[in-house]
């Protein structure tokens, strides 16, 4: 059971947002899958018409670059081409095509990390609707204390929702002197 929890939380810390959806990088999948990602990705060439737009897509070098910022230990090294990033999907879809019996056991596991995050992220909300909703009917019967109990709420709502700042890219930065 443990080794469930720390393998669901691994794969949960393989999701990354990239354009609005919640994806994991091919070579990720393929470690987990237990293949080469050129294995990986030579199936889903094999198979394209099962991964449309919404299963799959490529990543710009923009795209890369912020999310190799982000991750600040990266496995890329040597790779020449974009990787192939997979919806909840598409990791699905993978297993399938995959067919081995370790790539199926892994899709499960793939698929229950992102519902096991959408339950997490539906948490999230549902919390900063009831703060709303609790702010609301508050500051309907203000008193001498709305000031301190707007404090309250601005900082239960930052640690609901923080800011999704650009990060600063880590290293050395070259510039003119």
């Amino acid at each position: 059971m443990e080794e469930a929890v720390q393998l669901y939380e691994e794969i949960i810390s393989q999701i990354y947002f990239i354009r609005g959806r919640k994806v994991m990088l091919d070579s990720d999948l393929a470690r987990i899958y237990g293949v080469k990602t050129k294995v990986l990705n030579q199936a889903v060439k094999r198979n394209a018409d099962r991964f449309p737009v919404d299963f799959m897509f490529q990543l710009t070098q923009g795209e890369l670059s912020n999310l190799m910022s982000q991750i600040v230990t990266s496995s890329w090294g040597g790779r020449r081409k974009l990787p192939f990033v997979f919806t909840e999907h598409g990791a699905l879809m993978l297993a399938s095509i995959l067919n081995s019996p370790s790539a199926v056991a892994a899709g499960i596991y793939v698929v229950r990390a992102f519902v096991k995050l959408r339950e997490i992220l539906s948490m999230h909300h549902e919390l900063s609707e009831r703060i709303t909703d609790l702010e609301r009917r508050t500051f309907e019967k203000l008193d001498e204390h709305s000031d301190q109990l707007l404090m309250v709420f601005q900082a239960l709502r930052e640690l609901v929702s923080p800011k999704q700042e650009p990060r600063e890219p880590v290293g050395f930065k070259i510039g003119k002197s």
